[in-house]
């Protein structure tokens, strides 16, 4: 067993070793989205490792290859699904803002303020800024999202 710290949300959590980083997030029920069902094709379960990179497995070609993808990626840039663990401590940081699957997502909200940043699911991008109206006009110009997430997911 090893041991996972997530911050902001400072939860620690015990995971057997060669366990990935996507099954502790959702089996702690953080709502991480799996938009590519796990296959390192979209950036939804994107996180940053504050500690104990090299306790992870290394970063596979096709993980390189989304991460360059992503506009938040940073050196410390991990997909959750790719990276399995094998050390102690390593230290997750969760990101600020909110994944999206469908643009439908966000009809519940017409009319009230982003509580975050909402997020594109392949690419990372702000798609509604914190504190930015919600609006129908707006979620019609993300239609073209649903189709981006299916074509990722026939990539599969």
């Amino acid at each position: 067993m090893k041991t996972l710290t997530f911050t902001p949300i400072n939860e620690v959590q015990q995971v057997n070793t060669g366990s990935d980083l996507l099954q502790a997030l959702l089996s702690r029920d953080l709502k991480v989205l799996t938009a590519c069902g796990g296959k390192g094709l979209c950036a939804t379960c994107h996180v940053h490792i504050t500690h104990g990179m090299e306790k992870l497995t290394p970063r596979t070609s096709r993980e390189v290859r989304t991460l360059g993808f992503i506009r938040k990626s940073a050196p410390n840039s991990r997909l959750a699904c790719q990276s399995q663990v094998l050390g102690e401590g390593v230290v997750v940081e969760l990101p600020v803002g909110m994944y999206i699957e469908r643009a439908e997502d966000l009809t519940v909200m017409v009319g009230q303020f982003a509580p975050k940043d909402i997020l594109h699911p392949v690419n990372g991008s702000v798609l509604i800024a914190l504190g930015k109206m919600i609006t129908r006009s707006r979620i019609e110009q993300l239609s073209e999202l649903n189709a981006e997430v299916a074509a990722v997911r026939q990539q599969v």
